[in-house]
């Protein structure tokens, strides 16, 4: 069973929304803005609903393999590593060369799909980050490291705080230009 979750989980989230609707409408996403196959990067490319638009179907991409393993085996710990894939399968895309986007829209839907709580504290915390620095990655990394202390708080399987903790794990490791250039504009100030 878990094998088949990760593969399902991570061919789901192998298919990147943001590439094919950049292909459609004729734009390189490669060259345009951070050159990041995500919704941010699409919505600043081809404007904010395409944006809303890719990121809705990167959170169901996570979404997905995940409720669909949760009540198709009963575990939360199938449906954890169908998450977890479709996250992974997203930010390395074999359709994109292993390139990918940087996994927090469809790290959503994953954990929407295990414990739907944990969006409370996270748009809080992205909520506040933003309105004070401005900066989506930042914003983005701080609300997935919200999901450790959520997990913590909100838990009925002891594999979810494991799993909201490889998810944080993977955005920080996928935003780590953001956090070097927001060190670097703070040591400047």
């Amino acid at each position: 069973m878990y094998l088949l979750a990760v593969v399902v989980g991570y061919a789901v989230g192998s298919i990147n929304p943001a590439a094919i609707i950049a292909r459609m409408r004729g734009v390189d996403y490669r060259a345009v803005g951070s050159g990041n196959p995500g919704a941010t990067n699409i919505g600043r490319a081809l404007g904010r609903k395409t944006g809303v638009a890719v990121a809705l179907l990167d959170i169901l991409k996570g979404f997905l393999p995940a409720i669909v393993f949760v009540v198709w085996s009963g575990e939360i710990a199938v449906a954890e590593v169908a998450g977890l894939a479709a996250v992974l399968g997203h930010v390395t895309s074999p359709f994109l060369k292993g390139r990918g986007g940087k996994g927090v829209a469809t790290s959503t839907g994953a954990f929407l799909a295990i414990e739907p709580i944990w969006l409370l504290p996270v748009l809080v915390v992205f909520g506040v980050v933003f309105g004070l620095s401005r900066r989506m990655g930042i914003a983005s990394v701080s609300a997935a490291l919200a999901l450790i202390p959520a997990s913590i708080v909100w838990h009925s399987e002891p594999s979810e705080i494991v799993f909201a903790t490889a998810l944080a794990g993977l955005i920080v490791l996928r935003h780590q230009s953001n956090i070097r250039a927001a060190l670097a504009s703070r040591r400047a100030s």
